[in-house]
């Protein structure tokens, strides 16, 4: 019997990457439809098409400053040998994780990988996260350009991670769209852009985290308590101090000691001083762990909101960047935030705490939202795998 196949990022070392792809996984497997996640990582076509796309930004300032972070986050673990090790704890725990996932035999060349495509799948399912930006359209894996014209592809709650899509590449963005027979995206922008590139409709559906219930993850996740006492969970990706201070005028509130991830996604040395206990040998069961025990979760992070709204959290959002940004990613968040009804959970961190305090979430009506969202998403997923429909 034929299986699907499933595209997405599970080999990066980020708790929202690999546990959406793990969800789609899951989620195929609990409703009974075989399925395999695609090994890529290895895959000399794709290395070299990411290769090419980086070397043409080499005199793109605000590309370049996008990625200093990480770049630096890479040199000051050689520098700095504890961070270093404790980096490679965090690693550790990805690289046991990523065991949950049944991965295909590696193809070296898109070549081989539409052979591969062609005799063992009945479906291509490109799987969620931000797998539509321009490096990834350049790379040419997450378009699925290599899959066959004759095999079922259908992209679930994918995002650009733009506002826009630049010039030159619209082209190849119209290209891939128009091959895909079932279009769905996670936010308002990325369905606006698709009707502006193709002219073509798109549904939006909810993560693939959120495909699965609370029972479901707390089932898979570490069950004993991680930390014992009571505390308010820090995760922040970006380097915002003031964000950092609000969760310091919440422990003085509450009293509640700050368990931080830190270091998630750059260095920002600030992380080492507000908190109180900083883990690192925490993977994504782990993670699931902190957020579900946390009595409030201050994040930037959309995984981190989505899980917060799954075990019901009081929690506190951030922007990670300016709207006006190029690399901004708040359209996630707030079309998530206008589907189930959330209100003023993003604070620039300058807020008076006791007044945000009294604002607490009513997660009964959150819930069921949560649940019709759930339960139109997943069949427009089984739908979109299950019949053939060529685009007229």
């Amino acid at each position: 019997m034929k299986k699907v196949g499933v595209v997405s990022c599970y080999f990066k070392n980020n708790y929202g990457s690999v546990l959406q792809a793990y969800a789609t996984q899951k989620f195929l497997d609990l409703n009974n439809i075989p399925n395999e996640t695609i090994s890529i990582e290895n895959n000399l076509d794709f290395k070299k098409g990411k290769r090419k796309y980086y070397i043409s930004q080499i005199t793109n300032l605000g590309f370049i400053m996008a990625k200093f972070g990480m770049i630096k986050m890479k040199i000051d673990t050689k520098i700095n040998k504890k961070l270093g090790k404790n980096i490679a704890i965090r690693s550790r725990k990805y690289e046991e994780f990523r065991e949950e996932f049944r991965l295909s035999e590696g193809a070296k060349t898109y070549a081989e990988l539409s052979s591969v495509a062609e005799k063992d799948y009945s479906s291509v399912l490109l799987g969620s996260d931000q797998l539509w930006l321009p490096v990834n359209v350049v790379a040419d894996y997450y378009t699925l350009n290599w899959v066959p014209d004759n095999i079922n592809k259908v992209s679930y709650a994918t995002s650009f991670g733009i506002s826009s899509i630049p010039e030159k590449l619209t082209g190849k963005y119209h290209h891939f769209l128009g091959r895909i027979n079932h279009l769905s995206t996670r936010e308002r922008s990325g369905q606006e852009l698709i009707a502006k590139i193709t002219g073509m409709d798109s549904k939006i559906v909810c993560d693939p985290t959120i495909l699965l219930t609370k029972d479901e993850w707390w089932s898979f996740a570490k069950a004993e308590r991680i930390i014992k006492e009571k505390y308010i969970l820090c995760y922040f990706l970006g380097s915002n101090i003031e964000h950092r201070k609000f969760a310091e005028r919440l422990r003085k509130a509450t009293g509640y000691k700050i368990v931080s991830i830190n270091h998630a996604d750059e260095y920002v040395k600030y992380s080492d001083i507000f908190a109180d206990i900083t883990p690192y040998n925490i993977g994504p069961k782990e993670w699931i762990n902190l957020i579900k025990n946390a009595e409030y979760v201050c994040t930037d992070s959309f995984h981190g909101t989505v899980f917060s709204i799954l075990f019901n959290k009081q929690f506190y959002n951030f922007r990670r960047h300016k709207a006006s940004s190029k690399n901004s990613t708040n359209s996630r968040l707030d079309s998530l935030h206008a589907q189930l009804g959330i209100n003023n959970r993003i604070l620039t961190g300058s807020e008076d705490v006791n007044s945000v305090l009294a604002n607490t979430i009513d997660y009964d009506l959150v819930n069921k939202k949560l649940d019709e969202f759930r339960c139109d998403s997943s069949k427009w997923l089984l739908d979109s795998l299950k019949m053939r429909e060529d685009k007229k």
